[in-house]
């Protein structure tokens, strides 16, 4: 299969569909969570739940870097926006998270220099062409995005641009979802695996979870068929009693990774000690730190950051949330005082949030049939 139309194929999706609800055991009830965001969209968009039985439960995962952000990072990122010649400079989806001070867009409202960029290289010309300033970029992104960022320190530092650093919020997903198995009030019976993430890191990080959980694990793509035909996978090896790592999403996925960017992220990074987890509270060696090597283009170096730790807004429940306790509508703003338009919670602003997929594709009935 070559083209996106196979992928929505409606016969092929029907076909696959109904082998999950002959293998699925009708009584049991299965929980299954997909840990990208991109897959929660995928599964709102185009109406997969419905596709299966009754008793399989989808959970939302923590996979939305956006979403996990303490608001005190977000507020030092603001503190640091707020010094004297300092440009600010993040992705889109960061403009709209709210700190407490008000978000980024508000921030730059109100007279400070802050740009959206599409990439952090795009921070990098800013500096070039503004040297009486220092540019920071807002890095945030499991391993998706940490390449990128890498090269771009690597390439500040070959080229000697000193009025450059990245306030880095890179964190990693697998000791996410060690902390998430370890809940005591968190059953699982399998998961959809990353696809984007897996891209770089491969397969190979997943098979604790198989080999000391017993959980399936599937690394998935994002198209309708991808997601169905990841769940039936799951459902074979939970019928035959076994728990592997399989890569539906080969056409994408390589099983050892992305090298090259493993390699540049390795010379460029190394593990924080630990790192606070919206929801999750904090979980040890699951973020990004700028190296030694590169401390002059660290932003926590070159400036001081306030270290500000922020509780969430007592209403909102964006941790249960995360963590699949609950529903989103399920918390008691979704929908009222939470909602895209001002939203409250950072699942509700990013593009990749659980809660803002429930609400255009459920709650407004926007999603697409297949």
């Amino acid at each position: 299969m070559k083209y996106v139309d196979e992928f929505r194929d409606p016969q092929l999706i029907k076909n696959v569909s109904r082998e999950i609800a002959r293998i699925a055991d009708p009584d049991r009830h299965y929980r299954i969570m997909e840990v990208c965001g991109g897959h929660t969209h995928a599964i709102y968009r185009h109406g997969l739940k419905n596709l299966l039985p009754e008793n399989v439960e989808l959970i939302h995962g923590p996979g939305c870097p956006v979403c996990v952000l303490p608001m005190g990072r977000i507020d030092d990122g603001l503190a640091i926006a707020e010094q004297p010649n300092v440009v600010m400079t993040a992705f889109g989806d960061m403009m709209r998270v709210p700190g407490t001070r008000g978000t980024p867009l508000e921030l730059k409202a109100r007279g400070r220099d802050i740009r959206m960029v599409y990439s952090p290289l795009d921070a990098l010309r800013i500096a070039q062409n503004a040297p009486d300033k220092h540019v920071f970029f807002f890095a945030i992104g499991f391993e998706t995005t940490a390449p990128s960022t890498a090269l771009t320190l690597a390439r500040a530092r070959a080229l000697g641009i000193r009025n450059f650093s990245v306030f880095c919020n890179h964190v990693t997903i697998v000791p996410a979802i060690r902390a998430i198995l370890d809940s005591p009030d968190m059953r699982l019976d399998a998961f959809v695996g990353p696809g984007h993430v897996s891209t770089v890191t491969g397969c190979r990080p997943y098979e604790f979870i198989a080999r000391d959980y017993g959980k399936p694990v599937v690394i998935s793509g994002f198209e309708p068929l991808d997601i169905l035909e990841s769940i039936l996978m799951i459902f074979r090896q939970l019928r035959a009693g076994e728990s592997r790592v399989e890569n539906q999403y080969r056409r994408i996925v390589p099983w050892e990774g992305n090298m090259p960017a493993l390699r540049a992220m390795g010379e460029v990074f190394e593990l924080r000690p630990y790192f606070e987890w919206r929801g999750l509270g904090f979980i040890s060696q699951s973020a990004l730190k700028i190296s030694k090597a590169y401390a002059q283009w660290d932003t926590e170096v070159q400036f001081e950051v306030p270290g500000i730790r922020v509780t969430d807004p007592k209403a909102a429940q964006c941790g249960e949330v995360l963590k699949g306790v609950l529903k989103p509508p399920q918390c008691k703003l979704f929908g009222k005082e939470c909602n895209p338009e001002h939203p409250i919670g950072a699942l509700m602003v990013s593009s990749e949030g659980a809660c803002a997929a429930y609400y255009r594709y459920v709650h407004l009935g926007e999603s697409v049939s297949v």
